[in-house]
């Protein structure tokens, strides 16, 4: 178990943003929990990282509490009662488009944030929230991810929308690197936020507000498919690996598909998986983007097997299939990924997202709340059993990660990365079993197969450059198509670990694609406050 030194607490976190591991540093320092600080750095991240994530997003999480119990809560937002897929099918054809409000369902992550809340919040609803609504009053430098995404070609189709160029393209000027970007229509949400706790964004005045101006832009969407929404809480899907109990999310997200490829790689007893077997695990990984595509959905509304995904024909895990027709822009952004764990016991990842960049690109004007795209996943093909349906959550990318040993935490990871999650987090994690430490497997280089950047096809391997020549021998020998980008390119992820050793030792690590950081702290321990507010 982790531990403290006597009279002292311990926390561990790690985030795509300097500011949000900031406000989770200080969320610890006043006796807030892992809980706490992983909700308050996701606050701040959806002011300073809003390509990636937002109020109007959803969150998908795993925590495990000091007993050793491992939960799962799924906030991914549903679509409206009203739904017609005939009506959608006549509209937009053989899918839905990347934006606008037919891409919108209803935002879980507010509610996400509530109940993690009970898994072990020490400080109150708006002490966590205070951090988020000061920096987007003062307001905070313009990242370097958020620029690259704001001058990104691929989203030149929100230029010139007026809800989007009121916030990023002032006057008509895209917001430059390391400007100060302010968002006091985003501050004063916060700030009802903290007055009316979570039911202020699904049930009052707030929810009024978001619901007239979806309304207003063509939603169907309305205020009792807000109020009727609550997150659920589950068990994980759980595998045994390497003496290690490694947990994810199941449907209507793509864990499995992490769990199959480790299942695959003691199966099929491959060797050096991230060098010479390389070649064998992005099969296996291919195989299971298909999978993801036929097999799974929202569970409440399409059966799907679960045990057979993880454990099915593993031996024909390899073959390769054709996926190469799949249709749909490449979710540039998407995510952020926030792990965070503490002396108590306490641990969290935490998923939350826009899905594309800048998501549905939809601001509203009176609030500040940009609004995702999680929407634009749902099949229009009514042979899928992810087809579009009423009150039905699509098909998600996020996908939270834990892993214990005997019960005893020992690994924390989040990842941004679209449909390479699973890819990337099996990656970084294999490495440090190997020994690598925190911060070397998040800066190693990586490869993904699928439809990870713009121009890849399903059948393509993206591989960063840097990858050790019999890596990337074993891949342009897969039969799969080789595309080589360069060190540390963003598209294939934002990796962010907390790991802790055999003693109880932390270490805490934050992608350099990104613009976080990673920090263990010890403080004295106040006295307990309240998770009441």
């Amino acid at each position: 178990m982790p531990t403290s030194r006597p009279g002292a607490f311990t926390g561990a976190i790690a985030t795509p943003h300097v500011a949000a591991t900031d406000a989770a540093v200080a969320i610890l320092r006043d006796g807030g929990s892992a809980v706490d600080a992983a909700i308050a750095a996701a606050a701040v991240l959806t002011v300073v990282y809003p390509h990636n994530v937002a109020l109007g997003g959803d969150l998908i999480a795993l925590v495990r509490t000091p007993d050793g119990e491992v939960r799962c809560i799924n906030a991914s937002g549903w679509s409206g009662a009203a739904t017609d897929v005939a009506a959608m099918q006549d509209r937009h054809g053989a899918a839905l488009p990347d934006r606008g409000a037919d891409t919108v369902t209803v935002p879980g992550g507010i509610r996400g944030w509530e109940a993690l809340r009970e898994f072990g919040s020490r400080l109150p609803w708006a002490r966590l929230l205070a951090p988020a609504e000061r920096v987007a009053r003062d307001g905070a430098p313009v990242a370097a991810s958020l620029h690259a995404h704001l001058a990104d070609p691929e989203n030149a189709d929100l230029h010139g929308l007026e809800d989007f160029d009121r916030v990023f393209r002032p006057g008509g000027r895209l917001l430059q690197r390391g400007e100060t970007f302010r968002q006091p229509e985003l501050a004063a949400t916060f700030a009802a936020l903290a007055r009316g706790g979570p039911d202020e964004f699904y049930a009052g005045a707030l929810a009024d507000r978001t619901v007239e101006f979806l309304r207003s832009r063509g939603s169907v969407l309305d205020a009792a498919d807000f109020a009727d929404f609550a997150p659920e809480v589950t068990d994980p899907i759980s595998i045994d690996f390497g003496g290690l109990t490694v947990h994810t999310s199941p449907p209507n997200t793509h864990g499995f598909a992490m769990l199959r490829a480790l299942r695959a790689l003691d199966e099929l007893g491959t060797e050096s998986p991230l060098g010479a077997g390389i070649g064998t695990l992005m099969r296996v990984f291919h195989h299971a983007n298909r999978l993801r595509t036929d097999f799974v959905a929202d569970p409440r509304v399409s059966p799907v097997d679960v045990d057979a995904l993880i454990y099915g024909d593993l031996r024909a895990a390899t073959s390769l299939m054709d996926v190469t027709a799949s249709v749909g822009s490449v979710p540039g952004g998407d995510t952020v990924g926030v792990a965070a764990a503490d002396g108590d016991g306490t641990a969290v990842s935490l998923i939350q997202s826009v899905y594309h960049a800048f998501g549905s690109g939809l601001i509203d004007p009176a609030t500040g709340i940009l609004f995702h795209d999680r929407g634009t996943s749902f099949s229009l093909q009514s042979e899928s059993p992810n087809l579009l349906a009423p009150r039905k959550r699509p098909l998600h990318t996020l996908m939270p990660m834990l892993v214990t040993d005997d019960g005893d935490l020992r690994y924390v990871l989040a990842t941004m990365g679209g449909q390479g999650q699973p890819q990337i987090l099996t990656q970084v994690f294999l490495r440090m079993v190997a020994g690598a430490s925190a911060a070397d497997a998040v800066a190693a280089p990586r490869a993904v197969v699928g439809r990870q950047v713009v121009g890849a096809t399903g059948d393509s391997v993206v591989v960063e450059a840097d990858a050790d020549r019999v890596a990337l021998d074993a891949l342009h020998d897969s039969g799969l198509s080789v595309r080589e980008v360069p060190r540390h390119t963003e598209g294939l992820g934002q990796a962010n670990v907390v790991a802790v050793d055999a003693s109880g030792a932390f270490t805490a690590a934050a992608d350099p694609r990104a613009d976080g950081s990673g920090t263990v702290v010890q403080y004295a321990r106040p006295e307990r406050g309240t998770a009441a507010g």
